[in-house]
C-alpha cells in the first residue's frame, strides 16, 4: 500500500471524526461512528509508522516522528478507555492534534539528520515506559481543562451543548485521578529503571529531563497525597495537574525541540 495515501487517509479520517463527535453530540449513534472512524484512522496512523520502522530495521526517534507515536498511542489509549469510561469526547481535540502530528512527521522527516539507533531490551522497556507515562498524563492534562471548562460553565448557570452532554462533575474528577494514577505508575517505571539502565542520569544532556520527570513525578504524588489526605479537588486538582504535565513536557520535548528543530543538532 502507498504509505502517503495511508497516512493521508489517517489525517483526514482523525478530522471526519472530531466533527463528528461535535455534531449531534448527544446520539450515542453517531459517537460510535466517530469512535469508528477514529480506530480506522489510528490504525492507519500505526501502521504507517511500524512500515517506516520496518523499512528503516529501527525505530525513529526524532522529534516530529516520536510526537507522532506518542499521539497516535493516546488515540488508542482514549478509544479503548472509552469502552468503560465517559473519555469519547476528549477526541474532540485530542484526534485533530493526532492528525498534525502526523502531518508533521509527513512534512518534517528526520528533520535534524537524527540517526535511528538500536536499544536493548533495558532501554526500550524503559523509553516505552515513559512515552505510556507522557501519553496517560496527556489525556489527563485535558481532562483537567475540560474539567476547568465545565466546573466554570456550571457557575455561571450558562452550560453550552457540549458541557451538557459530560457526565457530572464529580464522575470527571474520578476519571481525572484515575488517569494520573495510572500515568504516575508508569512514570515511576520509567525513572526507576532509568537510574539503573543508565549509565548518568545527571549528565549535561539529560539532567535538565531528569530533575524535571522527577519534579513531575513530586508533582502528581503530591497531588494524590493531597487527595487522599485533604480532598483536594476542583481549581486545586486542575492547576496541580497542568503544573505537572507542564513539566513532563518541559523534560520530553524541551531539548529535543532545542537541539533538533533550533539549533538542528542530534
Amino acid at each position: 500500500m502507498n504509505l502517503f495515501l495511508l497516512e493521508g487517509a489517517a489525517f483526514f479520517l482523525y478530522f471526519a471524526s472530531s466533527i463528528s463527535l461535535i455534531k449531534d453530540i448527544k446520539q450515542k449513534r453517531r459517537q460510535k461512528i466517530a469512535l469508528l472512524l477514529a480506530s480506522i484512522a489510528a490504525t492507519g496512523h500505526a501502521s504507517s509508522i511500524l512500515l517506516s520502522a520496518w523499512d528503516k530495521q529501527t525505530i525513529d526517534f526524532g522529534f516530529f516522528h516520536t510526537a507522532s507515536i506518542i499521539s497516535v498511542i493516546i488515540v488508542f489509549l482514549l478509544l479503548i478507555a472509552s469502552f468503560s469510561k465517559p473519555v469519547e469526547k476528549l477526541g474532540i481535540a485530542l484526534f485533530p492534534l493526532a492528525a498534525l502530528m502526523l502531518a508533521l512527521d509527513i512534512a518534517f522527516p528526520n528533520l535534524a539528520n537524527t540517526s535511528p539507533t538500536e536499544n536493548s531490551l533495558a532501554m526500550n522497556t524503559h523509553i516505552l515506559s515513559s512515552i505510556v507515562a507522557f501519553c496517560l498524563l496527556t489525556i489527563a492534562a485535558f481532562q483537567a481543562l475540560l474539567l476547568a471548562i465545565q466546573n466554570n460553565q456550571l457557575k455561571s448557570h450558562n452550560p453550552g451543548r457540549l458541557m451538557l452532554s459530560f457526565p457530572p462533575l464529580q464522575a470527571m474528577e474520578s476519571l481525572l485521578f484515575q488517569m494520573i494514577s495510572a500515568g504516575l505508575l508508569f512514570l515511576s517505571i520509567s525513572l526507576v529503571s532509568g537510574f539503573i539502565f543508565i549509565d548518568d542520569l545527571f549528565a549535561q544532556h539529560l539532567a535538565h529531563k531528569t530533575m524535571l520527570s522527577i519534579l513531575a513525578w513530586l508533582t502528581f504524588s503530591a497531588l494524590l497525597i493531597g487527595r487522599k489526605l485533604y480532598g483536594w479537588r476542583g481549581k486545586i486538582a486542575v492547576r496541580w495537574t497542568l503544573y505537572g504535565f507542564l513539566a513532563l513536557l518541559l523534560a520530553y520535548f524541551g531539548s529535543k525541540f532545542v537541539l533538533e528543530i533550533i539549533l538542528n543538532k542530534v
